[in-house]
């Protein structure tokens, strides 16, 4: 175990370089996308954390979440369902991108009223972004949103 640890530490920065940067362009698609309702990423200047990531950080993680235009369970569930590079899990990931859906996995036991006072609309999906080609995680994000 410490073996693999210790070997896995001498890759880590190229591995959250391209992490960041995978994320990165996955939220400026997303935000651009017309199926998309909002998209949260602590690395744009709007989003209410950005100045405290900023301070804290060097880059800006790889974790993106965003909701749908029309903000259903079902659409929400059917984009899940259209990836294929993003694998669902219910997991921040490793090197492999993963996406999840709060209201119906690690929330699903809590009533919708309740979720909704605490700020997770029905269609949040959230993303842990791998390592894998960006244009592979672009295209993959396309073709799920296209199908709803």
């Amino acid at each position: 175990d410490c073996f693999l640890q210790l070997r896995g530490t001498k890759t880590l920065h190229l591995r959250m370089e391209r992490h960041c940067d995978n994320a990165e362009a996955v939220a400026r698609f997303l935000r651009d996308h017309p199926k998309v309702g909002h998209v949260r990423y602590p690395g744009f200047e709007d989003h209410p954390g950005h100045a405290l990531a900023a301070k804290q950080m060097r880059r800006f993680g790889g974790m993106v979440s965003f909701t749908l235009e029309d903000d259903a369970i079902e659409t929400a569930i059917r984009v899940m369902q259209g990836t294929r590079v993003f694998a669902l899990a219910e997991s921040l990931g490793g090197v492999e991108s993963l996406v999840s859906h709060p209201a119906s996995m690690t929330h699903g036991s809590i009533p919708a009223e309740v979720r909704q006072k605490a700020g997770l609309p029905d269609s949040l999906i959230r993303l842990s972004v791998g390592v894998e080609e960006e244009a592979d995680l672009l295209q993959d994000l396309d073709r799920a949103l296209s199908a709803i």
